[in-house]
């Protein structure tokens, strides 16, 4: 049998077998933990000296880069993992949640770190903000890589996703990473490091794994690191508390298992689309992964009067999941991680029925299919009604982490926003409504004490990723029971890798911390327009102020029969005469065109192509005879590694733009985004 290893230091350890690891399919053992102790005092001086040091050599943009090259690299290789994943208790499509979605995720974070993140590793978070009448000093925010490591501690449920969805915004944050995953499992998280480290993609360091115990880890952590975690609520509260973490204030996410909910609103009937589309979704949820999903649905709220034929339509849907090993046809729900899951998820059951009754699932019918299956995790989808859920505790305080369902009747909206408030804070809740009005009423209430709410009905259903399903994009966590972490989110799981510093200063000094142009600060004028500078050779800072041009009416009649705007404040004297204006103004948009005919350079150049234009905001009025002028100043540099179709490289150039009147006035504020070949 293999003996598993971790990844220490940039070197595999582990020779003596140890904890032997079964199947969940068979029991047969797959693996085996390793004997030897892991020096952690060596690993965290690597994550801080070596890991830390090849990560910020790179950039946002590089390691963005390099997410997406690793994304590429496991997807190539997933076949592997789906191999192995088998062993524990996967259908093809659980796989496909924790495989897909953990290369998937790389490929997002890839696109969030090219998209929203610049050059280098300083990220502006703006606006800046004038704190001098005169504006001679200013203040703004910007975040920066902490030089620490990133501990994350991960649960049995997603070997691959629970990793790879932790480590995308922290490599991209530049913070190198430990990773400890659950024992049960970790023969896949290991796996799948194998396959990370065959790319030779990370930098040194970038990347260090623990097979077993996290021994002192904890107390060799320092100010600078950082630490994550997913599983139960207890284990949370454990590590949260413990003493070094809390003496250092060494920042700590948790995103813990929770009492999810799915309500039916009293406006659906059985003879509804949505009450049939609200079952398909309880049992979904209670089937995928064997339930093993802390967003799985675990109390499912049913106006009373529904109560019967709810539970009739889950029941008969469930009598049609067959369960067993996977590689038999029809399988649809797999087995559980472990034998230890399956004893506690047994007598979890056992302590529910001691509040509600076990309508599908007990009648000892429950039998798995294919060979060696007896001695694998396999359990029965257990559906259960509460007959007085108002009362507290059972399915309200008490989690069976597998194919469990807990039916609870209400009696109106309130009612149900009650039961579900019982869940103490939780993950998702899916409301599934036809009605628009009880949607807006209920999900303010609900979004108080959950982390993300799904609203379902026929439409969504058609595109819906599902109750149990987190998106990169969207935030991960919930409050209370829930851990109070967040995760995920697109960039804001980057920010919370960052240090988020305060900065002041003269506009001149921010912009140069920024490495974005601040208005305000010392500018670089010279004889060569900006339109044609390549990318590589344009400086920050660098501007041009253009000559003046007097807005006549014609122009604004011009303007408006090519438009086709006739608005009567640029065509009706004797109307705009009674505005606060007084008088007839110009097109914002002409203004804006006429600022683009000031600064653009018309011949053949560098630049290739304007495709954004950010913050626009129409100031003053400017009235026929006004005479306007545009300094154009080069705000960002973003080298994303563009190519385009022809293979020529280029990279994202973001200008200020400042149009200002006859007095100085500013009438117009934007940034416009282009295109800049770079140097052959």
């Amino acid at each position: 049998m293999s003996v598993l290893q971790s990844y220490i230091a940039g070197q595999w350890l582990g020779e003596t077998p140890a904890k032997a690891l079964p199947s969940a399919i068979n029991g047969d053992t797959i693996a085996h933990t390793h004997e030897e102790t892991i020096d952690f005092a060596q690993a965290v001086e690597y994550g801080r000296n070596t890991g830390v040091k090849s990560l910020l050599a790179l950039d946002f943009q590089q390691r963005a880069a390099i997410l997406k090259e690793l994304a590429i690299y496991i997807q190539g290789r997933k076949e592997e993992l789906y191999a192995i994943s088998y062993h524990t208790g996967c259908t093809q499509a659980d796989s496909g949640i924790d495989i897909d979605g953990g290369f998937g995720t790389l490929f997002t974070y890839a696109s969030t770190g090219r998209k929203e993140l610049p050059s280098g590793n300083v990220a502006h978070e703006g606006p800046v903000t004038q704190l001098g009448k005169n504006n001679h000093f200013n203040g703004t925010h910007i975040l920066v890589p902490r030089r620490g490591v990133s501990v994350h501690i991960n649960a049995f449920n997603f070997p691959i996703w629970g990793m790879l969805e932790k480590f995308a915004p922290a490599f991209l944050a530049g913070m190198p990473c430990i990773f400890k995953p659950a024992t049960a499992t970790s023969y896949l998280t290991e796996a799948a490091v194998r396959v990370i480290n065959d790319s030779s993609l990370l930098p040194e360091g970038a990347l260090q794994l623990i097979i077993g115990g996290t021994g002192d880890l904890l107390d060799r952590l320092e100010e600078q690191d950082f630490v994550t975690f997913t599983g139960s609520a207890s284990t949370a509260l454990k590590l949260k508390s413990h003493p070094n973490i809390m003496a250092k204030s060494i920042p700590f996410n948790a995103e813990a298992d929770s009492l999810n909910s799915a309500i039916l609103a009293p406006d659906v009937s059985p003879e509804d689309e949505e009450f049939g589309i609200f079952a398909k979704e309880v049992v979904r949820e209670m089937t995928a992964k064997a339930g093993q999903k802390c967003t799985a649905i675990r109390r499912v709220l049913v106006p009373a009067e529904h109560l019967d034929a709810l539970a009739d339509t889950i029941k008969g849907r469930l009598s049609k999941i067959v369960a067993g090993d996977p590689k038999e046809e029809g399988v649809r729900m797999g087995a559980l991680a472990s034998s230890d899951q399956l004893r506690d998820v047994n007598e979890a059951i056992d302590r529910l029925l001691e509040t509600s009754e076990c309508v599908f699932g007990k009648d000892g019918s429950f039998k798995p299919v294919g060979q060696g299956v007896d001695n694998g995790a396999f359990i029965a989808p257990h559906l259960l009604i509460s007959r007085n859920p108002l009362q507290d505790g059972g399915a309200h305080d008490l989690e069976a982490f597998g194919p469990v369902a807990t039916l609870m009747p209400y009696n109106g909206i309130d009612e149900a926003l009650t039961l579900a408030a019982k869940g103490k804070g939780s993950l998702v809740t899916t409301l599934t409504t036809r009605d628009p009005a009880i949607a807006a009423q209920m999900i303010p209430v609900l979004a108080a004490q959950h982390g993300r709410l799904q609203i379902l009905d026929a439409e969504a259903a058609k595109e819906s990723t599902g109750h149990g399903s987190p998106l990169p994009m969207l935030k991960h966590g919930g409050p209370g029971r829930a851990g109070g972490g967040e995760e995920l989110g697109g960039i804001r799981a980057v920010h919370h890798y960052l240090q988020r510093t305060a900065i002041q200063g003269s506009p001149t000094m921010v912009a140069a911390v920024t490495r974005e142009y601040v208005r305000g600060a010392k500018v670089v004028e010279n004889d060569v327009h900006p339109f044609r500078r390549h990318f590589d050779d344009l400086q920050v800072g660098e501007s041009l102020l253009t000559h003046r041009r007097t807005v006549t009416e014609a122009d604004i009649v011009n303007f408006g029969c090519l438009s086709g705007d006739h608005f009567y404040m640029h065509f009706d004297d004797i109307a705009a005469r009674k505005t606060q204006f007084g008088q007839r103004i110009a097109h914002g948009y002409f203004v804006l065109s006429a600022a683009a005919g000031l600064f653009v350079y018309p011949g053949e150049g560098p630049v290739l192509a304007n495709y954004g234009l950010d913050t626009l905001r129409f100031i003053t009025p400017v009235a026929p005879g006004d005479t306007i002028r545009a300094r154009l100043t080069c705000k960002r540099k973003i080298d994303q590694g563009r190519t385009s179709p022809e293979g020529h490289p280029q990279g994202v150039v973001v200008w200020d733009v400042a149009v200002t009147n006859q007095d100085d006035e500013l009438v117009a504020s934007y940034d416009i985004l282009t295109l800049v070949a770079k140097q052959q």
